[in-house]
């Protein structure tokens, strides 16, 4: 039978998941836009009865408070906004004080999530080879809010966690519609190795993120995507905040 799901912030993200969420066995019988949710408003355990997990793609301003509130009532969720990461020890907290799962991501991108694990290791091979600088970019649509994208941040956090401890240049653009590019790089005065990912539509976004809703029924605590993308891989661990 299918699982219901709700989702809070109903934009294109929303409607997406909406359009796809049946492939993944799901129902949406609940969904808050920005004026039906303001001040949290629509998150209650009234209209959350018979929910089984959330979907949250809202703005940066009012991610935290939403998944406050839907830890509150009980239920599992999935956050797809960007642009909170300063406050994420303080979800945490409340994640785990809660007894919810919940799934917190930079980007949904399976594809995304592979290639943070190529940066990785490129930044971990070249890590004590001192001619080698470094670059990380990417460009996204114009209605993007936040700037460098939550998902550059976290892969030039893979660079330093995997041993990389030189200077990384980093920029981004913001224009037309383009949906994202990533772009890593390694030069020196030999060759140079470059590293891009770029997504053809939101679709990978969504199919990510409702891969992540079936997953966190019935989990307790806080986990980045990639626990769920690599779970039961030796090689994944809980990741620090990004």
């Amino acid at each position: 039978m299918p699982k219901n799901l709700a989702i809070v912030g109903y934009g294109k993200m929303g409607r997406l998941i909406e359009q796809l969420a049946p492939e993944a066995d799901f129902r949406v019988p609940l969904k808050l836009d920005i004026e039906e949710n303001a001040g949290q408003r629509g998150i209650t355990a009234e209209h959350f009865r018979g929910i089984d997990v959330a979907i949250e793609f809202s703005t940066p301003e009012t991610a935290v408070a939403n998944l406050e509130r839907l830890c509150a009532i009980g239920v599992p969720t999935v956050v797809g906004t960007t642009g909170w990461y300063d406050e994420l020890e303080r979800v945490r907290a409340f994640v785990e004080k809660s007894g919810n799962g919940v799934v917190w991501s930079a980007n949904y991108s399976i594809g995304v999530n592979v290639f943070r694990r190529v940066v990785a290791e490129a930044a971990r091979l070249l890590a004590k080879e001192a001619e080698y600088g470094a670059w990380a970019w990417e460009v996204h649509h114009a209605a993007k809010k936040d700037a460098p994208s939550g998902t550059l941040l976290a892969l030039v956090e893979e660079m330093k966690r995997a041993g990389y401890a030189r200077p990384i240049s980093t920029g981004s653009n913001r224009a037309g519609a383009n949906p994202g590019i990533h772009e890593m790089g390694f030069d020196s005065a030999a060759d140079t190795i470059t590293l891009r990912h770029a997504a053809r539509s939101r679709e990978g976004f969504a199919r990510g993120a409702l891969k992540a809703a079936q997953w966190v029924i019935g989990k307790r605590g806080l986990y980045e995507f990639g626990e769920v993308m690599f779970a039961g891989d030796a090689k994944t661990m809980r990741r620090p905040a990004d």
